[in-house]
């Protein structure tokens, strides 16, 4: 069993004291809670049947809307069954269906040999690379008990792999994590979220689970660990037929999830809290059905962020007259299902779904090899059975839904999105000042937003009089090499990192994954705060004596091109840009199925009614100087349009006096 330990990660984020990370860390927290303190509020007014009925509407349409409602899709499961493992007590069946038209998705079916209607249990897998084959123990224990189980492989797991290379066995975007960060970032773009393909999936594996003429429809579970317990969580809040569920490792308050480690794609729906939701309002829409959360102590899905959901979804199931029917277990070690939690979701189950009769306890169970348990010829879709990658779905659903809107729709939104939390003095602080042959640097930092500070290096070059001045827009340290040129010209330059930058990421494809999904959850966007950023560097460069407000540039190189983009469409001082390989197209990042540092772009919904191209435009008449536009993947792209192209290893000479002219 292999998990990605990007969750580690995300915790490791608030290791070191004052960075630039911890910074924004304690900011967009700061902000979070805020959306939970308000959001407690309207809990605690939550007090009769009526009001809970009202409360469960609410979350329900808002988590619809969140994840983009689910696909309007009602053809054949095309269900077959490809080959059987009997076992004695139980037997195993191999399934393939389609969860859409040739979105392929492979299953194990566990069936216990007793004739007759069983209970049955959907087993959703955590981020187990190798599929299905990892939760074996639990769906032979729970068949051996008399339930009829559905273990199913995710999307980009077990033989789902998405961008599957055939020479090399694996996905070309690596580990199954990652492989949702990919679909995640582009569904976001098109204005929805992954997670409505992975609780699709979970609807059509329950459609072919209650189409089994061994299986009982109205006593139906669900259980599943880490991205299982989020499945586990997401299926049975929103589909009636689940009448009981057990999520493992996975439930807890975004109290204290939201500084720690925040989940991948679909485990973090955009503006969930600024909407007025957290983690118990799954619980509480599922209400009064038996709910059983189960926790490891130590677990990064920490045990105190379970205990506050516990806590109060206790009183919402008080209120109807139902607290035996939600449950918490806690069991030893880290990240996964103990003995002991596994045991406690057996005695779950047969409580409610067998009314109490069957033994808990766990048995020895025969296991197969994972080759034994495929349902493909190749164990592969994507080669056995041709199967789509997803992000082509994602595709064809921006596309039927583009519309077109107005370069005045798209400053207004530009303007909202960038707008800050409020007004704040700039109070610039010089931190530190370097003096060298013609040219004086300061180190600066100063309030972008209220309790948000950023860093600066200020180059001045010791010319007298006002001297035009450019932003740099920087990712990595300072003072780059661009910027020393510039200032060495005889501009004013000030080299500005905004939020959150330089990111270290041992995940190079994925960018700042962590900072823009906590800015969605508050409903913030990442690239519209950085624009923010860049104007409010232009408000110190402009009450400097030594510049000439009159003439003021802006330069940026790769994906920081697109947030000076936004920047200067809103903001007219920019009289001229100059950006450097950034890629030419929001949308060219549904063209593959692979991705760079698309996070560091995301503006969800996007895609759906403008280009960059449509940005450019909006910024006309004032020149934008674009050299070697990109794609997603840092590829130089030949494009007609007015783009410029250099040969290798060519200087910026020529585009610098370009911009500065």
């Amino acid at each position: 069993m292999r998990i990605l330990a990007l969750f580690a990660l995300a915790a490791a984020a608030g290791a070191a004291e004052d960075t630039p990370q911890t910074r924004y860390l304690r900011w967009i927290d700061g902000i979070a809670q805020k959306h939970l303190d308000q959001r407690a509020s309207r809990i605690a007014s939550v007090r009769t049947e009526a009001d809970a009925r009202q409360r469960q509407e609410f979350v329900r349409a808002t988590i619809l809307e969140l994840i983009g409602g689910l696909p309007d899709y009602s053809g054949p499961l095309n269900a077959r069954v490809t080959g059987r493992l009997d076992h004695g007590s139980y037997a195993v069946e191999k399934i393939v269906f389609e969860s859409l038209p040739r979105i392929y998705v492979t299953a194990n079916l566990y069936r216990p040999a007793q004739s007759g209607r069983h209970p049955a249990v959907l087993l959703p897998l955590g981020h187990w690379e190798q599929g299905k084959p990892a939760v074996q123990g639990i769906a032979a224990n729970l068949a051996l008990k008399g339930f009829v189980v559905l273990v199913y492989d995710p999307l980009g797991q077990g033989e789902r792999l998405q961008s599957y290379d055939p020479r090399l066995n694996a996905s070309l975007a690596g580990g199954s994590t990652s492989q949702h960060f990919m679909a995640g970032a582009q569904s976001l773009l098109a204005g929805e979220s992954f997670a409505r393909y992975r609780i699709w999936d979970a609807r059509r594996a329950l459609d072919y689970l209650v189409s089994r003429p061994e299986v009982d429809a109205e006593r139906i579970g669900c259980t599943g660990c880490s991205g299982g317990g989020t499945l586990t969580t997401y299926i049975a809040a929103l589909d009636p037929r689940i009448k009981v569920a057990v999520p493992s490792c996975y439930m807890n308050s975004f109290r204290v999830l939201f500084s720690g480690p925040v989940g991948d794609s679909e485990q973090s729906l955009p503006n969930f809290l600024s909407a007025g939701l957290d983690q118990a309002d799954y619980v509480e829409l599922f209400a009064p059905k038996p709910w059983l959360i189960t926790s490891t102590l130590g677990d990064f899905f920490t045990p105190e962020g379970a205990r506050q959901v516990y806590e109060e979804a206790r009183r919402f199931y008080r209120i109807w007259g139902a607290e035996d029917k939600i449950g918490w277990v806690v069991g030893p070690g880290g990240h996964g299902t103990p003995l002991e939690v596994r045991e406690a979701m057996y005695a779950w189950m047969i409580r409610w779904l067998k009314d109490g009769k069957g033994d808990p306890r766990e048995q020895s169970v025969e296991t197969s090899p994972d080759f034994e348990l495929l349902a493909t010829d190749t164990g592969q879709v994507a080669t056995s059975l041709k199967g789509r990658d997803i992000y082509e779905v994602i595709r064809e659903n921006l596309q039927a839904r583009r519309r077109d809107s107005t370069r005045a729709e798209l400053v207004k939104f530009i303007r909202e999105l960038a707008a800050p939390a409020g007004d704040t003095a700039l109070a610039p602080r010089v931190v530190s000042r370097e003096v060298e042959a013609g040219l004086i640097t300061e180190r600066i930092r100063f309030e972008s937003e209220p309790g948000l500070e950023l860093e600066a290096s200020l180059l001045i070059p010791r010319v007298g009089g006002r001297q035009p001045a450019v932003l740099v827009v920087e990712t990595g340290a300072p003072a780059s090499p661009l910027a020393v040129r510039l200032a060495r010209r005889g501009n004013v330059v000030l080299a500005l990192n905004p939020r959150d930058t330089p990111h270290p990421s041992s995940y190079p494809m994925l960018g700042n994954w962590l900072a823009a999904t906590r800015a969605w959850l508050a409903g913030r966007n990442l690239p519209g705060m950085r624009a923010h950023d860049i104007r409010r560097g232009l408000d110190l460069l402009a009450g400097r004596p030594e510049v000439d407000g009159a003439r003021l540039s802006g330069a940026a190189r790769g994906v920081a091109g697109i947030w000076l983009l936004l920047a200067s469409a809103i903001d007219p001082r920019l009289r001229a840009i100059w950006i450097d390989q950034t890629p030419a197209s929001l949308r060219s990042a549904f063209d593959n199925p692979l991705h760079r540092n698309l996070h560091e772009a995301v503006i969800p919904g996007f895609a759906l009614r403008w280009d960059l191209a449509d940005v450019v435009l909006a910024i006309a008449p004032r020149r934008v100087i674009w050299t070697d536009p990109t794609d997603w993947m840092g590829a130089v792209r030949p494009l007609k349009g007015d783009y410029r192209y250099r040969p290798f290893e060519a200087p910026d000479e020529p585009y610098v006096r370009d911009l500065m002219r």
